[in-house]
């Protein structure tokens, strides 16, 4: 038996060793194959009982022979390891669901001591004495029934001296010798201490330290804490209404109680009716008292106190220093002239080169030359339709005035002023010799009919769409003209000499209100609503974007030095840009009660003017330096009316004369109005 367990052994310690996984398992065998076992297992499943009374071995489990190895090895294997004949240990097949076992635990009075055997997957009951070793264990106790843990403990060495020792190993030689090591360290902690770098401690002194708590503040300082203590304020003695026997104007009468009692606590005078009382005995206690004694100590802790340096400064110093009117002279500062004739509003005109005439264009449809020095109309031309703009070649050279009707823009020459003039206007029109193939353009150039030349008209430009502004180039021979149409071509421009039109814009950015000429550099300043744009036409590209800050852009005008820019808004504001300093504004002025209509710049002089719907013009001296350093001098200086509104309509229209500080205005009440 003995040579057959070891040979088990064997062969289970070759079939699977601790730390390695099993072998592969063979084909499960059939349930009838699993009942089949050897006789040795019949033999010991029929006797029951102790499994453990044939057994003459020391190991735990006769039944399972696969070692210290872990089960979960097996979890995925039909069998659970191998029995002392190597054969495969089958786990038992469970059908048994839960209603099944609660039955037998119903039935079974012994089913608390059942147990399930881990190395052979089978029921096990415990005996008592195993039962009771649990118990034992579960109450802290030892295992073993005999075991006393209170038995007294034999010493092993006695504390007595014993004549023999238990070793009588001779010392050790390093026992009565010095240490090297420790005299090494006791030297250089030595030499550590006479450098300094080690500093021997101190015995500290009992007596506690106390410091100043404001020893680092200045005592000649303003603002020390000390000075800045701010004593509360004392309660206002009582006065006469207090007293438990006032006089008699300080009673309140039976009206004057009615209206104390249906005010509000915040809005009364006193926070209580004086009363009156014969002596002083029968005055009863006060029964606000604890309340305003509450509300002083709410006063008095919740109420900050600071010292508030005050600085006396004058108002006079905090407006800023701007000259007198009287020496910014001369501007223009009185109605000299009225130039009636026109029975409809005058939308807008523009003033010849060297002054000496005036254009204008009104609803009327038609358009007045007129003598500036005399106020008289010297030639109307009927044009059929309402007059948007008005505009005179600034070359001197040229006599021309283009005008703006409807879809049209029309080119008069007015016949007025010297003659070589006139004449050699028409022969640089007549002069041009249209191309062999007429190129694809935006507008089309019509001759004038010979009754429309007697007129004064020369040519006709036709854009399929209305026309707003007509405004000339500094040398006179390109235009440019807005439309009031959606898209990129609102702006055109047109050259005189060689009559081409061209639409400078690819894509449009908002419906554009105005567009001007720099006098100097080849610049196009296009107005929209909200913002001004600066196109190089050279380069072709966009230079600057302003943003004015306004609802509606109305108007806009150039500085004649070319470095500043002021546009009107129908929000009533006028603003200044500084071209070299900021995209936005400089100064904004808000002078003028309703929309502004008109900008202008003098040419000469230091002047610019605005017109609006209230009925004014205000003329305003803007001193631009040289010296980049310093800003711009804007002094409004003067308020001209004259003008009568008509249709809630005021100044239409601002031009400035090209010589002289005069200003002229046109308004909806059909005049125009010359200011010296």
């Amino acid at each position: 038996m003995a040579g057959a367990r070891g040979a088990g052994c064997a062969t289970a310690a070759k079939g699977a060793r601790p730390g390695k996984r099993p072998p592969e398992p063979e084909p499960v065998p059939e349930p009838e194959e699993a009942e089949t076992s050897s006789p040795r297992t019949e033999e010991m499943r029929v006797q029951g009982g102790d499994e453990y009374a044939e057994d003459s071995s020391d190991e735990e489990d006769v039944r399972n022979t696969v070692g210290n190895v872990p089960l979960e090895w097996y979890d995925d294997f039909p069998h659970v390891g191998y029995d002392l004949d190597g054969k495969r240990i089958y786990k038992p097949i469970r059908t048994r669901d839960e209603l099944d076992q609660f039955l037998d635990k119903m039935d079974d009075p012994d089913y608390w001591r059942m147990v399930q055997d881990r190395m052979t997957g089978r029921d096990v009951r415990l005996t008592d004495e195993q039962v009771a070793l649990v118990q034992r264990l579960q109450r802290g106790q030892f295992g073993d029934v005999s075991f006393d843990p209170y038995e007294p403990a034999v010493d092993f060495f006695s504390g007595d001296l014993m004549i023999h020792p238990v070793t009588n190993r001779p010392a050790d030689k390093r026992s009565f010798i010095p240490s090297l090591v420790e005299k090494e360290k006791v030297s250089r902690l030595v030499h550590a201490i006479k450098m300094g770098w080690i500093q021997p401690r101190r015995p500290q002194d009992p007596t506690p330290t106390f410091y100043d708590l404001w020893a680092q503040e200045d005592p000649n300082a303003v603002l020390g804490r000390h000075k800045m203590h701010v004593p509360a304020p004392k309660l206002a003695l009582p006065g006469h209404a207090e007293s438990y026997n006032p006089p008699p104007e300080y009673l309140p009468s039976e009206e004057e109680r009615l209206a104390w009692e249906q005010q509000e606590p915040a809005e009364r005078k006193l926070n209580f009716l004086p009363r009156k009382f014969p002596s002083l005995r029968a005055v009863p206690a006060y029964g606000r008292f604890i309340q305003e004694r509450f509300e002083r100590c709410l006063d008095l802790y919740l109420c900050p106190r600071q010292r508030k340096m005050r600085v006396n400064v004058d108002p006079e110093d905090l407006i800023p220093k701007l000259p007198r009117p009287r020496d910014l002279q001369p501007f223009p500062t009185c109605q000299a002239l009225v130039y009636r004739g026109h029975g409809d509003l005058v939308r807008c005109l523009s003033v010849s080169p060297g002054g000496q005439w005036l254009a204008s264009g009104s609803d009327d449809g038609s358009v007045r030359l007129w003598e500036v020095a005399t106020a008289r109309c010297m030639r109307t031309v009927p044009v059929g339709g309402v007059v948007r703009s008005v505009a005179w070649n600034p070359h001197p050279t040229i006599c021309l005035v283009a005008v703006a009707v409807e879809d049209a823009v029309l080119l008069l020459n007015p016949a007025l002023g010297d003659r070589l003039v006139v004449g050699s206007t028409d022969q640089l029109l007549s002069g041009f010799s249209p191309p062999a193939e007429p190129a694809l353009q935006p507008a089309h150039w019509l001759e004038a009919s010979e009754e429309e030349r007697q007129e004064g008209l020369r040519l006709r430009i036709r854009h399929g769409k209305p026309v707003t502004q007509v405004t000339w180039h500094g040398r006179g021979d390109y235009m440019a003209v807005v439309l009031a149409a959606p898209g990129h071509t609102q702006v055109l421009i047109h050259q005189l000499s060689r009559r081409r039109s061209q639409s400078p814009f690819r894509r449009s950015h908002g419906q554009v209100q105005r567009v001007a000429f720099h006098p100097a550099r080849p610049f196009l300043l296009v107005a929209s609503q909200r913002s001004v744009r600066l196109y190089h036409l050279l380069r072709q590209e966009l230079t600057k974007k302003l943003m004015p800050n306004c609802k509606w852009v109305s108007s806009l005008a150039v500085h004649p030095a070319g470095d500043n820019v002021i546009c009107g808004s129908y929000d009533s504001k006028l603003v200044w840009f500084d071209l070299d300093l900021s995209t936005r504004p400089y100064r904004v002025l808000r002078h003028h009660k309703k929309a502004l209509r008109a900008v202008a710049f003098h040419p000469r002089y230091p002047l610019f003017a605005s017109g609006s719907d209230d009925g004014s013009v205000i003329v305003c001296h803007g001193m631009v330096y040289n010296d980049l350093l310093q800003n711009p001098l804007l002094v409004p200086v003067k308020v001209l009316r004259g003008h009568v509104l008509t249709r809630d309509l005021g100044v239409l229209d601002v031009a400035f004369h090209p010589t002289q500080p005069w200003v002229f205005s046109s308004g909806a009440d059909g005049t125009i109005r010359l200011f010296t």
